[in-house]
């Protein structure tokens, strides 16, 4: 698995740094570069290459979307820890971009990947047509503003020492995580282009696999070590933020977390052996300690 994500983490960065080498020099590229670079396991790219595997898509192609992806996730990383929203001082074992280059620079480097995830989609690099980068666009979309990442961190800060149901918490974090995850299992099926109804499925399966992802990391921010997961723990029933182990305790999250990866797995089962690279993921995202 680690020898995947690496291959994986590698072309995208190579990807990364190529086209950020070719855009117009800019006092913020910095900043991104320190947002964006090493960057974290690539699981968001892992998803979309396992998924894309299954339906056959270009491995060069993957790394090119997901390369967008990433700078999707990096942008929501450094807005995420500035100090009017989560206040982290930390990620991924460094200090957070608005500690290194102040809050304003961090602002504008974060505005500036998430124009760049599109500028990547719309690049005469990838190889697609021009109707199917408009769809992957507006998908991408969706999954960042209002009605993912952007939405489900409104909720997530205006949750914060209240009491939230199990569907309300659920709600949040498909929105703050899962929509990125439903991009990555959607775009192989949007280039393959598949009807509505089977896209759906794809996206359905990402937004759980988001779930898991977040429930997972809350889990190593109850009981992880700062050290290894390279940010600070203990950070959510500090604050008392709204998560599913703080509704149902660590160990009833913990089996939810299964309930999650048997529902996918009976999900892909139509696929057979093809699906043995998402389960080896499912399986990885639940057991990390990063």
């Amino acid at each position: 698995m680690k020898n995947k994500l690496d291959r994986i983490a590698k072309d995208t960065n190579f990807f990364l740094n190529k086209f950020i080498k070719k855009q117009n020099n800019s006092k913020l590229i910095p900043a991104m570069n320190y947002g964006l670079f090493p960057g974290g396991k690539k699981i968001r790219s892992k998803i979309l290459v396992d998924i894309g595997s299954l339906l056959s898509i270009d491995y060069k192609t993957l790394i090119s979307i997901g390369a967008a992806v990433e700078c999707i996730h990096a942008y929501s990383l450094i807005h995420d820890d500035l100090p009017c929203m989560d206040n982290d001082k930390i990620r991924r074992g460094k200090p957070s971009t608005h500690i290194k280059f102040g809050e304003s620079t961090a602002v504008l480097a974060g505005n500036s990947l998430l124009t760049m995830a599109f500028e990547i989609l719309a690049s005469p690099s990838l190889k697609i047509s021009e109707k199917i980068k408009i769809d992957l666009i507006k998908k991408l979309s969706e999954c960042s503003g209002h009605l993912g990442i952007a939405g489900g961190q409104y909720l997530d800060l205006s949750y914060e020492k209240k009491r939230i149901s199990q569907n309300k918490i659920i709600e949040m974090e498909i929105k703050k995580t899962g929509k990125l995850f439903s991009f990555c299992s959607a775009a192989p099926a949007i280039i393959k282009r598949k009807n509505s109804k089977e896209i759906k499925f794809f996206e359905n399966i990402g937004s759980e696999i988001g779930l898991l992802f977040q429930i997972a990391d809350d889990l190593i921010d109850f009981r992880g070590s700062s050290k290894i997961a390279g940010k600070k723990t203990g950070k959510d029933q500090k604050k008392g933020k709204a998560t599913l182990i703080s509704l149902l305790g660590y160990m009833n999250a913990i089996k939810y977390c299964d309930r999650i990866i048997l529902k996918i797995n009976k999900n892909l089962k139509q696929y057979g052996r093809n699906s043995k690279n998402i389960r080896e993921t499912l399986n990885y995202i639940l057991h990390r300690d990063k």
